[in-house]
């Protein structure tokens, strides 16, 4: 084995040797060879279009897929987009209803701002509208509080004063005023009783008795004094006098008057002495100077009454002027009962008590100065 691996590593292979040692048969192998080599051309040739065509169809892998990836991403893209949208849709409508509320707000304020503004000024002008009316009533109850000592101090039952009780005086003597100024029902006692024309002679002591069942509720009311009609002297006395005194045709301006001399805020004017300020509106009027507003009768009214603040006017009857002022007169003394201002003997006041109530029940029954 060895011999014959020498044998062969001497000589060359026969396979190489034997193609040029053989032309004869050359013309026949070249068409072979060109065979061959034809066959050597095709072969890369057609690896090459292999090769393209791989890239070619990788190349279109590699775009479907970029595509389809670059379709996801924008699916993607989209889907956020939408999301932000719906986001960006529903902070705009909070935003303009925050804007709304901001402004409803705003404007609410302003209002309330404004209330509160025209709240004060009103308050403001009623407490200075207050204000005055308290002094000209200090001022009114400090002449009457004079007028008051004055009679207590100068006039006692056993020696009265002429000056001061005119209703003493003869008729020759006794001076009446000829109409008066704007009256409140707080006029004292003494004007009024002046302001009015001959009053019925004043009974003789000897002539007078005094009744248990009156006096003994005055005396009761005395103890404490109270403006309260629920107490049995002043519930008899409205029953009696105060009632049937200010009953009227017209029942509901009746109840008006009454309410107003109960709170002391009637007023009594002169209808000659009226005239409308300037700058302002004439208040309205009830009645006229030729029919009376409380009985609705054809009379001659010399004057009118206010109740309260309203402004409205009425026209009375010198009548119905009288049946008022008798009522006013009465509640003026028992307030100065009440208030301490009266220092007489119980049964002095309770006299003057009596004779109010038979000017109430005069005036009542159709009796009144003919100056009024």
């Amino acid at each position: 084995s060895q011999v014959s691996f020498e044998e062969e590593s001497q000589n060359p292979p026969a396979v190489g040797h034997w193609k040029p040692l053989m032309p004869s048969k050359g013309d026949k192998e070249e068409p072979e060879s060109g065979c061959q080599d034809a066959g050597g051309a095709h072969e890369p040739q057609s690896t090459e279009q292999l090769n393209v065509s791989r890239l070619r169809s990788s190349s279109v892998e590699i775009r479907e897929k970029g595509s389809e990836f670059l379709r996801d991403e924008l699916h993607k893209a989209q889907k956020e987009l939408k999301l932000k949208d719906k986001e960006c849709e529903r902070l705009s409508k909070v935003r303009e209803q925050l804007e709304q509320e901001l402004e409803e707000l705003t404007a609410s304020l302003f209002e309330e701002a404004h209330k509160m503004v025209r709240e004060a000024n009103t308050k403001q002008a009623a407490a200075e509208k207050q204000l005055r009316e308290a002094r000209g009533k200090i001022d009114m109850l400090q002449a009457e509080v004079t007028a008051l000592k004055t009679l207590v101090i100068t006039s006692t039952p056993s020696s009265p004063n002429r000056e001061l009780h005119p209703q003493l005086q003869s008729p020759s003597k006794a001076g009446f005023r000829k109409g008066h100024g704007r009256n409140k029902s707080t006029s004292s006692a003494v004007v009024s009783a002046a302001s009015q024309s001959v009053a019925p002679e004043p009974v003789s002591r000897e002539c007078r008795e005094v009744d248990s069942i009156l006096f003994a509720e005055f005396q009761a009311w005395k103890e404490s004094p109270t403006l309260d009609k629920s107490c049995s002297f002043l519930d008899r006395i409205y029953r009696e006098d105060v009632g049937p005194c200010l009953d009227f045709t017209k029942q509901e301006l009746s109840e008006l008057v009454r309410v107003a001399v109960e709170q002391n805020t009637l007023t009594i004017e002169p209808v000659a002495s009226h005239t409308v300020p300037v700058g302002k509106v004439a208040a309205e009027e009830s009645g006229g100077p030729k029919k009376c507003a409380l009985s609705g009768l054809p009379r001659t009214c010399k004057h009118r009454i206010m109740l309260g603040d309203s402004g409205n006017y009425y026209y009375i009857s010198p009548s119905c002027r009288a049946r008022i002022t008798a009522v006013c007169n009465f509640f003026t003394y028992i307030r100065y009962i009440q208030q301490g201002l009266v220092r007489q003997d119980v049964e002095l006041m309770y006299w003057e008590v009596m004779r109010l109530r038979r000017e109430m029940s005069l005036a009542k029954l159709g009796f009144y100065p003919s100056e009024m």
